[in-house]
């Protein structure tokens, strides 16, 4: 199936990303993995026709906000993301409405119609660098509560917080580190800021994917444990193949992320199924969002 895939990729003149969340098989094939905003940001300046991204909905949301003249293709279109699914735009409508005028700052993790209506769009490495770019003394921060409340720790801004988050990060125990850290002695605790305080709190580093990844190799330590989605593991041990990944607790699995398998890559390949385009009154004030988020990186 590796074999079609890359043979279809070819003849299609398309680009296959994969979040660093997928089945190993997935990311295997690919021709970029990382995080969703880099694969979108990456696929963009490729001379690819076609994006076929292995992630989730909003993800190829924001490669089709990014490359309007590509086509973007989500294999599974049932890919969702129970995180971005707390958030519309009536109901940020009506928060604003509550609140009053306050800048908005939107995780990428949400649908492009929110990010639409947001003065910036953030990721979870540069949280804190968006927020404290703002000139306004407080913010309304979306959709996801844990990293609204480890940015509101860090900073001297007013954060109102959405009451949404990802259930797979949100689950996870001190009770799992703990055992975690029992069963591997030594190894060096990397958290996700999607989790909890109380997790955040035992970490030895609070990391987005991709800084976990480069956390990893440049450390001296050679085990580590992995307190985010399990699916990262396969490309910590691509990436540092002489160092040890545990997870933090084998119960961070997220269902949407694993959908995706080799056959609905290749059906999408042949029939261009699974197209995901946003529209122009939707698309342009999100790209606006998004690049004020690019542009503090």
């Amino acid at each position: 199936m590796k074999e079609i895939i890359r043979k279809l990729l070819k003849e299609k003149h398309a680009v296959l990303l994969a979040h660093n969340y997928q089945p190993p098989e997935i990311q295997d094939v690919a021709d970029l993995c990382g995080d969703s905003l880099e694969l979108s940001i990456r696929a963009s300046r490729t001379d690819a026709k076609i994006i076929v991204f292995c992630g989730v909905h909003f993800m190829a949301e924001t490669a089709s906000i990014l490359s309007p003249e590509k086509i973007v293709l989500l294999p599974r279109m049932d890919a969702g993301c129970p995180m971005a699914d707390t958030i519309t735009p009536e109901s940020l409508s009506a928060k604003l409405s509550e609140l009053g005028p306050v800048p908005v700052v939107t995780y990428v993790n949400s649908p492009a119609s929110v990010k639409a209506m947001s003065t910036v769009c953030c990721t979870s490495a540069n949280v804190l660098k968006v927020i404290n770019s703002i000139d306004a003394p407080e913010i309304l921060m979306t959709p996801d509560r844990n990293l609204a409340q480890y940015a509101a720790r860090h900073t001297n801004k007013i954060v109102h917080i959405w009451d949404g988050c990802c259930p797979i990060h949100d689950r996870l125990t001190a009770e799992d580190i703990t055992n975690a850290r029992q069963a591997h002695p030594g190894a060096l605790v990397m958290v996700h800021p999607e989790c909890q305080r109380h997790v955040v709190e035992m970490a030895d580093a609070v990391l987005s994917t991709s800084g976990m990844i480069r956390y990893a190799k440049d450390s001296s330590c050679s085990t580590f444990i992995v307190a985010t989605e399990n699916g990262l593991l396969h490309t910590l041990r691509q990436n540092c193949p002489d160092k040890l990944f545990h997870p933090a607790a084998a119960h961070m699995m997220c269902s949407d992320m694993k959908k995706i398998s080799m056959e609905d890559v290749i059906h999408s390949l042949e029939t261009l199924d699974g197209q995901v385009r946003v529209p122009a009154s939707v698309r342009i004030p999100a790209l606006t969002s998004v690049q004020r988020m690019i542009a503090i990186r």
